[in-house]
């Protein structure tokens, strides 16, 4: 599985754990093996018999389910019709979050900012992916999504337009080595260990530092060219 586990690189900082890697391929159906079998997780697999995304895309396909920042564009079952549709990639896996873990999808600049500064501060991080599509997606607690707006508050975040959302009950998220479209393969920024697989960190532990970073983040956005220069 360890080729599963990709590297970032923010500067000169390595953002992965060290470790020899096998160069074997490992399909989905490993991948699900090892995540319903060593660490507990559910996961819908995909379906070959429903298609692929086009070859070459630019960027995730638009996914039925309406969601302008759904985690896993095309590939989640949706309801429609009468019946659910499965994941259209073969050799998807999904992760179904609310049940083990929820899970907070931030820009992928803003959270690497983030994971550098709790890291230093000895904060507990959890497993966080690394989809292809330039956002970072740190585990954290089920039942987050539902107490998400009421957390903000508290945090004096609330009325801030935050480029944050979490992902809980009746979504999905691509699992590695699930490809999205033409963009790439998702990976394992963090992965999951065996202290932080079946009990990802409360939310609050996370959200203060993560809602800083993307509240900088927009505000640098928003600079003038000459004031960024």
């Amino acid at each position: 599985m360890d080729n599963l586990f990709g590297e970032l690189r923010l500067g000169h900082l390595r953002l992965a754990p060290l470790g020899a890697r096998r160069r074997t391929k490992v399909t989905a159906s490993q991948a699900a093996a090892e995540y319903t079998g060593r660490w507990g997780w559910a996961v819908v697999t995909g379906d070959p018999e429903t298609g692929t995304p086009v070859a070459g895309a630019t960027a995730p396909p638009r996914c039925p389910c309406g969601s302008p920042r759904c985690a896993a564009p095309g590939l989640h079952p949706v309801r429609g019709g009468g019946r659910a549709r499965a994941a259209r990639t073969e050799g998807a896996v999904l992760f179904p979050t609310g049940r083990a873990f929820d899970v907070l999808d931030v820009p992928e600049q803003a959270g690497l900012q983030a994971l550098v500064r709790l890291e230093r501060m000895g904060t507990q991080v959890g497993p966080v992916l690394a989809p292809p599509t330039g956002r970072l997606q740190f585990l954290v607690a089920a039942g987050t999504a539902r107490h998400l707006p009421d957390l903000l508050y508290r945090m004096g975040w609330d009325d801030a337009a935050l480029d944050l959302v979490c992902h809980g009950e009746g979504g999905h998220v691509a699992a590695p080595p699930t490809v999205l479209g033409g963009l790439g393969p998702v990976r394992w920024l963090r992965r999951p260990t065996r202290d932080n697989a079946g009990c990802p960190p409360e939310a609050r532990l996370l959200l203060g530092t993560l809602a800083y970073a993307c509240h900088r983040g927009r505000e640098r956005t928003a600079e003038p060219a000459w004031m960024a220069s």
